[in-house]
C-alpha cells in the first residue's frame, strides 16, 4: 500500500509526456552548446585565415592563452576577486536597502506618493553620469565603485518590489483585516510571502545591474579589477585582455544568475 503511494504508477500518456519534456530539455542544452562551439570555431578560423583582423578582434586560442598566463602569475585572480567582491557588496546592499525602502513606501502611502516622481527621475538618469560625482564625494577608492554599483541597482529594486507589494491580491488583505489582523500581520502573512517570486526576479535583475555599476566604477577609478583590465587593455591595444575580461564577466554573470535561479526554486519548494 505504501509502495503504491510513494511510487504512483504513471499512465502511458504521462510517461510519454515526461519523456518529451526530458528530450526537449536535452535538445535545448545541446543546441545551445553547439551554437557556442560553432561561434568560437568560426571566430578562430576567421582570425587564422585573416577574414578578420586578429590584432583588433583577437581569437579564442589567444584569449585562452592570455587567461592561462595571467592565472599562473596570479594577476587574473586578483582582478577577478576584486570585481567579485565589489559586485557582491553592491548587489547585497542594493537588494537589502531596496527591499527595506519598498517596505517603507508600501507601509506609508503618503511617503510613497511624495517619493514617486523622484524615483522615476532617478531611474531614468544614466548612472554613468552620476559616477564622477560619487567619486568626487567619496574619493578615488573601492568605496566609490561599490557606491556606483549600489546606485545602479537600488532604484530598480525599489520600484520592482514596491510594484509587487501594491499588486498583492486585495481580497486576501481584506480577509486578514476582517479577522482583526494588524498592518504588520497583513505584511507578514500576505504581502511578503506573495511577493517572494517578485523579489527573486529583482535579484536576477540586480546581478546584471551590479556588474554594470562595478565595471563603470572601475573604468573611472580602479587600479585592479576586470573593468580596469578592459579600459587599460583598450588603451595599450591589448585586445586579448579586453575580450578575456568580457568573457570572464559573462561567465560570472551566468553563474550568479543560475545560483539565484536555484535559490528561487529552493525557496519556492520550501514554501510549498
Amino acid at each position: 500500500m505504501w509502495r503504491e503511494i510513494d511510487h504512483p504508477i504513471l499512465s502511458e500518456a504521462q510517461t510519454l509526456f515526461l519523456r518529451k519534456l526530458r528530450l526537449r530539455r536535452w535538445a535545448v542544452r545541446i543546441i545551445q552548446c553547439l551554437l557556442l562551439a560553432g561561434f568560437l570555431l568560426l571566430w578562430e578560423i576567421a582570425a587564422r585565415r585573416e577574414w578578420i583582423d586578429p590584432f583588433l578582434c583577437s581569437q579564442p586560442t589567444q584569449i585562452w592563452q592570455t587567461a592561462v598566463e595571467m592565472a599562473q602569475n596570479g594577476m587574473l585572480w586578483t582582478h577577478v576577486g576584486t570585481t567579485l567582491w565589489e559586485t557582491a557588496a553592491g548587489f547585497l546592499l542594493g537588494t537589502v536597502l531596496g527591499v527595506l525602502v519598498a517596505v517603507l513606501l508600501w507601509w506609508n502611502s503618503f511617503v510613497s506618493d511624495v517619493a514617486e516622481p523622484y524615483l522615476v527621475v532617478l531611474n531614468a538618469v544614466p548612472k554613468t553620469a552620476l559616477a564622477p560625482i560619487i567619486i568626487v564625494w567619496l574619493g578615488n577608492n573601492q568605496t566609490s565603485v561599490i557606491a556606483v554599483a549600489l546606485l545602479t541597482s537600488i532604484v530598480v529594486t525599489i520600484m520592482t518590489v514596491l510594484n509587487g507589494f501594491l499588486q498583492t491580491e486585495e481580497e486576501k488583505i481584506k480577509l486578514v483585516r476582517v479577522l482583526g489582523g494588524t498592518k504588520w500581520q497583513v505584511f507578514q502573512k500576505v504581502v511578503f510571502p506573495a511577493n517572494i517570486p517578485c523579489m527573486m526576479n529583482a535579484l536576477k535583475i540586480n546581478v546584471g545591474l551590479s556588474f554594470v555599476g562595478v565595471i563603470v566604477g572601475e573604468f573611472l577609478v580602479a587600479q585592479k579589477g576586470l573593468g580596469f583590465l578592459i579600459i587599460y587593455g583598450s588603451q595599450v591595444f591589448k585586445l586579448s585582455w579586453v575580450l578575456m575580461s568580457v568573457v570572464i564577466l559573462s561567465i560570472l554573470a551566468a553563474i550568479l544568475y543560475k545560483a539565484i535561479a536555484w535559490l528561487e526554486k529552493f525557496v519556492l519548494r520550501k514554501r510549498q
